[in-house]
C-alpha cells in the first residue's frame, strides 16, 4: 500500500511539475486574440495625441499566433492585415514579439516594432517607429 502509495505521489509530482503544467497562459504557446486599448501617435517636434487604432492602420483586434510567426486581424476587424513575426523570446516574464512591415503599398510608411506582453496577465505594450514618426499602444490578450 505505501509503496502504491509513493508510486502515485510521485507520477503527481512529475505531472504537477511538467513544463505543459506549468506554462503561462501567454507565454506564446497558443495563439493570442489581443485588443488595442489606448493607441498614441508622435510625431518628430510634436507632442503625442490620442488617436484610433484605425487611424494608424492598426485593427481593434488582432491574432498574435507566435507559433506560426504571424500577427493578423481578426476576421471581425474587418481587416486583412497580416505581419510576420521576425523574433521571439520571452524575458522577464513577458512574452518579446519583433519584426518590421512595409506598411501600404506606394506609400513611404514602413516600420519596425516591438510588442511585450506580459506572460501572466496578456497585458501589452506594442511600440513602432518609422520614419519621423512613433506609435505606441496599450492593450490587452486572450488566450485563443
Amino acid at each position: 500500500m505505501i509503496n502504491n502509495l509513493t508510486r502515485l505521489i510521485t507520477v503527481f509530482v512529475l505531472i504537477a511539475g511538467s513544463p505543459a503544467v506549468m506554462a503561462t497562459p501567454f507565454d506564446g504557446s497558443k495563439p493570442l486574440v489581443c485588443a488595442a486599448q489606448n493607441v498614441s501617435q508622435c510625431d518628430a517636434g510634436a507632442d503625442c495625441i490620442s488617436v484610433t487604432p484605425e487611424s494608424v492602420n492598426l485593427p481593434d483586434l488582432f491574432i498574435v499566433d507566435a507559433g506560426r510567426k504571424v500577427i493578423k486581424a481578426t476576421p471581425e476587424s474587418g481587416s486583412d492585415r497580416t505581419t510576420k513575426i521576425e523574433r521571439s523570446e520571452s524575458l522577464d516574464g513577458k512574452l518579446m514579439l519583433q519584426g518590421a512591415d512595409e506598411g501600404i503599398e506606394d506609400i513611404q510608411d514602413g516600420l519596425g516594432w516591438t510588442m511585450a506582453i506580459d506572460e501572466k496577465t496578456g497585458k501589452l505594450v506594442f511600440s513602432a517607429s518609422g520614419d519621423g514618426f512613433a506609435i505606441v499602444v496599450f492593450g490587452a490578450c486572450t488566450v485563443r
